[in-house]
């Protein structure tokens, strides 16, 4: 019987390997598994007129910073980030500002804020150094306040 359950066990654990680390899909909470790919997340167009693809560092865990100059948390915030990007070879932050050109105040409209479903600012995707999604929203924020402490 131990035999057996313990042989349970494993095919769980491989079969939950193989669909999450293996495909590069982490499952995190609140997030639906699937929401990213490796191909989805790079080729979205910010605004129509920037490839996120061309922004990610490969080789380097990607922060994408998501901020708007009118928030008050992204502006103390930035400061610890621009330190993050340049004191860590293995990091990079990527900011991007969902306010469109013109729009004062946080554009909750833009299409920046559409097409990543914004809810909230800052807002943070983390892609690992191989290009992959690991995380986003409160577990990215938790990412990357644990980073800043490690670089304290």
């Amino acid at each position: 019987m131990k035999v057996i359950l313990i042989l349970l066990l494993i095919g769980a654990f491989y079969g939950l390997y193989t669909k999450y680390f293996k495909a590069g899909d982490f499952p995190s909470a609140g997030i639906p598994s699937g929401r990213y790919t490796t191909k989805s997340l790079p080729s979205y167009m910010i605004d129509g007129s920037v490839n996120l693809e061309k922004k990610i560092v490969k080789g380097r865990t990607n922060i994408i910073d998501f901020y708007s100059e009118y928030c008050p948390p992204c502006k103390r915030m930035s400061p610890f980030l621009k330190t993050l990007d340049a004191r860590r070879e293995d990091i990079v932050v990527i900011k991007i500002d969902i306010n469109r050109t013109g729009v004062e105040g946080i554009d909750w409209d833009s299409p920046v804020a559409k097409q990543f479903r914004l809810k909230s600012i800052p807002h943070f995707i983390v892609i690992t150094p191989w290009g992959k999604f690991m995380c986003e929203g409160k577990e990215a924020y938790n990412y990357v306040v644990q980073q800043l402490r490690v670089e304290r």
